[in-house]
C-alpha cells in the first residue's frame, strides 16, 4: 500500500486537521473542496483506513485518523529534510560533519563557535564525540570525523593536515593537604618519585609514552574528569590543564607545584591542532567551522 502514497495526500491530512475542515484546507491550498474530498477519499481506499468520521455536519478524525495525522507530519518533516540536505550539498556543503575532541583541548570556545555553526547551517547534520587522549586522531584516521581538535604527541603526522590553534599550558598541581603542598620549597624528582603521578594516557596503549612523567608511580587515567576526582582527594599529584584548574587555584581547592629541572616545563606549552586528513578535504561547512573556531581561539588568547 505504501507504494500508492504521495506527500500531497498526507499534506492535505494534516492541513485538514490543522483548519478544521475540509473547506477551509482547500482554502489555505487553493483547491476545490470537491479536490481535497476526492484525495482523502483516495487516500482512505489504498490505506484500507477511514480517516474522518462523516456522521455529524463536519468530518471528524477518527482515531486512527488522530494517530495517522501525527505519522505524517513526522513523513512531511523527514521529506523537508531530505530536500534541505541536497539543497545545502549541490551547494557545496558536506552532508554531515563530523568532530572529535580531545580531553585537553578548551571547549568553551568550540560550543560557541558549534553554536554558530548551526545558525549558518541550520540543515547540516552534525555528529560529536569527545575521546580519551589519542582517541580523536584514530577517530580522524578511521574516517568517523571529519575534523579532530587534538594534541598530536610526538610531532605531527606527514599524512595529517594541521592547523595550530593554541598552546594548552599543563600545570603541575596537587591538593592542598596532600604532603607535596607543604615542602616550602621547589620539588625534587626525589620529592616526586615518593608520590603518585596521575597520568592521562591513551587507552588504547594504556602503558605507553605520556607527557611530562616523572618517577615510577604512576597511576593512568583515560578520563580528564576522574583524574580530577582523585587529584582532589590528595592522591596524588599530576598536570593540568590551565584553563581548568585556574578557578580551583583562585579557591584554593588546589595549590600548584614548583618542580626543579621540570622536563615538562623546558618543552613548553602544548599545541592543540585542527586536524584534517590530507587525502579528505572538508566541506564548505567544515571549512567555515575552522575559520571560526580559529578566530574565536586568537581572540581567548589576546584577552588572557
Amino acid at each position: 500500500m505504501i507504494g500508492s502514497l504521495t506527500l500531497d495526500q498526507l499534506r492535505v491530512l494534516v492541513t485538514i486537521a490543522e483548519t478544521g475542515s475540509f473547506s477551509a484546507a482547500g482554502r489555505r491550498l487553493r483547491r476545490a473542496q470537491s479536490a481535497i474530498s476526492q484525495t482523502v477519499a483516495v487516500l482512505e481506499a489504498a490505506q484500507g483506513v477511514t480517516l474522518f468520521d462523516r456522521s455529524a455536519h463536519r468530518p471528524r478524525l477518527t482515531e486512527i485518523g488522530n494517530v495517522l495525522v501525527g505519522q505524517a507530519r513526522l513523513v512531511l518533516m523527514g521529506a523537508g529534510r531530505f530536500e534541505a540536505m541536497a539543497a545545502v550539498t549541490r551547494e557545496g556543503v558536506e552532508p554531515e560533519l563530523a568532530v572529535a575532541i580531545d580531553p585537553l583541548v578548551p571547549t568553551a570556545p568550540l560550543i560557541e563557535s558549534l553554536r554558530a555553526l548551526r545558525d549558518a547551517f541550520p540543515n547540516l547534520a552534525v555528529s560529536f564525540s569527545t575521546e580519551g587522549l589519542g582517541g580523536a586522531e584514530r577517530r580522524l584516521r578511521r574516517g568517523d570525523a571529519a575534523l579532530a581538535f587534538c594534541i598530536l604527541l610526538p610531532s605531527v603526522p606527514d599524512d595529517v593536515r594541521a592547523l595550530p590553534l593554541l598552546g594548552a599550558r599543563l600545570l603541575p598541581v596537587v591538593a592542598p593537604d596532600h604532603p607535596l603542598a607543604h615542602l616550602g620549597r621547589a620539588a625534587t624528582r626525589g620529592d616526586l618519585e615518593e608520590h603518585v603521578q596521575m597520568v592521562l594516557s591513551d587507552p588504547s596503549a594504556p602503558e605507553g609514552p605520556s607527557h611530562g612523567v616523572i618517577g615510577t608511580r604512576v597511576w593512568r587515567f583515560v578520563d580528564l574528569g576522574r583524574r580530577l576526582d582523585f587529584l582532589l582527594a590528595g592522591l596524588g599529584w599530576c598536570r593540568m590543564p590551565e584553563h581548568l584548574v585556574g578557578p580551583l587555584l583562585s579557591e584554593g581547592r588546589l595549590v600548584e607545584l614548583s618542580i626543579d629541572d621540570d622536563p615538562a616545563r623546558l618543552n613548553g606549552p602544548l599545541t592543540v591542532y585542527a586536524a584534517q586528513m590530507r587525502d579528505r578535504p572538508l566541506g564548505r561547512a567544515g571549512r567555515w567551522l575552522l575559520e571560526d573556531l580559529q578566530a574565536r581561539f586568537e581572540h581567548t588568547q589576546r584577552a588572557s
